[in-house]
């Protein structure tokens, strides 16, 4: 219990320092760009009702799963795969280098043209940026599997989707995870950014509208919430990868008792 106090006080303590600061450094603002932090805080529940959580927070969410969860799928597909073989490793790592060199938000124009305006090409926004740090760690972890784990399966006659499923995948899944983290940040980013491009909801159409409208405490407030939402999906991240790598971190743990 001790232990899970700590953990918590250490977790909003610096949080609590950066609100308390801000709350105080723009107590007396007038600038209409910068108001009080008691302003945006009062607007806070005017501006995000039930409705507006339904139109354009709800759309925000399902596309960043839709990206994510597409991106996911391919990067660890061909990742394994390009991973295992150092011949196609070697025709198609040029490719992958110069494709990840390409910023993703240069690529909204393009992507609008062939996939319209819609969820769809907020979607392939979202996964075209996500894929590659998935893809990249999936492809070194795969790379360092161990080899004497990898002869024992060859010597048991382990191989196909055995050793895919039991060896492969699970030796690469604390790489593969890493991976998945780096691109759920750079999804949140590229949900953004999407949504600003001929949209009519969503978080990012949101904000932009408050910004044109001069109604900078709504804009501030959308801010807030796109933070909250990316903190609330790391700890869901967290937990998920807490369960399903449990035994990396209980070795990891053991290792570091040991003398």
């Amino acid at each position: 219990m001790r232990r899970l106090l700590s953990r918590l006080l250490f977790a909003v303590a610096l949080p609590a320092v950066l609100v308390t600061v801000w709350w105080l450094a723009s107590a007396g603002s007038t600038d209409v760009y910068w108001p009080p932090l008691r302003t945006i805080l009062k607007a806070f529940p005017d501006v995000w009702t039930g409705e507006r959580l339904r139109t354009d927070v709800r759309p925000s969410v399902l596309r960043l799963a839709g990206g994510y969860a597409s991106a996911a799928v391919v990067g660890i597909a061909l990742g394994t795969v390009i991973g295992s073989y150092r011949r196609v490793r070697a025709v198609c790592e040029p490719v992958l280098e110069f494709l990840r060199a390409v910023p993703p938000p240069v690529l909204v124009p393009v992507i609008m043209l062939f996939a319209g305006i819609g969820d769809t090409m907020k979607v392939v926004v979202i996964a075209s940026g996500c894929v590659w740090p998935i893809l990249l760690n999936t492809v070194e972890g795969v790379r360092a599997v161990d080899p004497v784990m990898a002869e024992t399966a060859r010597s048991y006659g382990i191989k196909g989707v055995a050793r895919l499923k039991d060896l492969v995948l699970p030796a690469a899944s604390p790489q593969i995870f890493a991976g998945l983290r780096q691109a759920l940040s750079i999804g949140i980013i590229l949900m953004v950014i999407s949504e600003m491009f001929a949209a009519s909801n969503g978080l990012g159409f949101a904000i932009v509208q408050f910004q044109r409208g001069f109604a900078i405490p709504d804009m501030w407030t959308g801010i807030l919430l796109l933070g909250m939402l990316g903190f609330a999906l790391s700890v869901l991240f967290q937990f998920v990868e807490r369960r399903v790598l449990g035994w990396y971190h209980g070795l990891r743990a053991s290792t570091r008792r040991s003398p």
